[in-house]
């Protein structure tokens, strides 16, 4: 069995060719790339956002497995919820990768296999026709993160390094995050620019603060809060802003925009 997907057809193409076409169109070509170490990348339809997410995915030097963190939109599923079953696109099954599932579960007690956590929830399956894409054959390691205590969070990024210092393999950590919701474009750019600069900074306890305080309506901080304290505990030194746009780009409505930005860390 494998774990369905729930958005193709709306968020992105529900069709093999369809969904080839979109993403030969998103993805750049003779770009330079990067030996990454984590990335943010957004989540919402391809139409508004995978342009930009194309553009992160066409930086990245190939890895054999891909932890990707996201939100719980639904709020199903524990705090931190492993998928252990294949994931279903209609480019094909992309196999989860056990062993670093069981390291994970043998490294931290917050991490548990929970498929509640991932029913009905976009944030990791509009990810992964790009990797199909961009690093066929790879493996991946969902996570939905739903747990407002950084102490907590900072907890699951160091069982994250450990697991992957662990693994012996090349593994990257993807966070899924889209930035402000439903504001002006004006309001939106200075509350994300805010958020941002704490991620360029490799900030996380920063980054967490800030969104919390200056009430930030972005959706991924818990999975950007854990990738940012994972990166640092395995070397990461400096992030890069591929872009940022929001859907009034798209849509022509500046009154009530969602921002989006693709960062690389290494």
């Amino acid at each position: 069995m494998s774990r369905k997907p729930v958005v193709a057809g709306r968020f992105y193409p529900g069709d093999r060719r369809s969904l080839e076409r979109d993403l030969y169109a998103m993805i750049p070509r003779d770009v330079d790339k990067v030996d990454a170490i984590g990335a943010v990348v957004p989540h919402a339809g391809y139409m508004c956002s995978g342009g930009i997410a194309g553009k992160v995915y066409a930086r990245l030097e190939r890895k054999d497995t891909y932890i990707i963190l996201g939100p719980s939109h639904t709020g199903l599923g524990l705090p931190f919820a492993l998928s252990d079953e294949p994931w279903h696109t209609p480019l094909g099954d992309i196999n989860v990768d056990i062993g670093l599932v069981e390291l994970l579960l043998g490294n931290s007690e917050l991490f548990r296999v929970d498929r509640a956590g991932h029913v009905g929830e976009h944030s990791i399956e509009v990810q992964l026709p790009f990797l199909q894409k961009t690093s066929p054959g790879s493996l991946i390691v969902p996570i939905t993160v739903q747990r407002w205590i950084y102490s907590e969070l900072f907890d699951a990024a160091r069982a994250v390094a450990m697991s992957v210092k662990d693994a012996g393999k090349k593994v990257m950590i993807i966070a899924s995050s889209d930035m402000t919701h439903y504001e002006s474009r004006e309001a939106a750019g200075v509350k994300d620019r805010q958020a941002i600069e704490k991620m360029l900074e490799l900030d996380a306890e920063g980054l967490f603060n800030i969104v919390r305080d200056e009430g930030i309506s972005m959706c991924g901080v818990l999975p950007v809060t854990v990738m940012l304290a994972a990166a640092r505990e395995l070397g990461a030194g400096r992030a890069e802003l591929v872009e940022y746009a929001d859907s009034g780009e798209v849509t022509g409505d500046c009154s009530d925009v969602v921002g989006y930005a693709g960062i690389v860390v290494s």
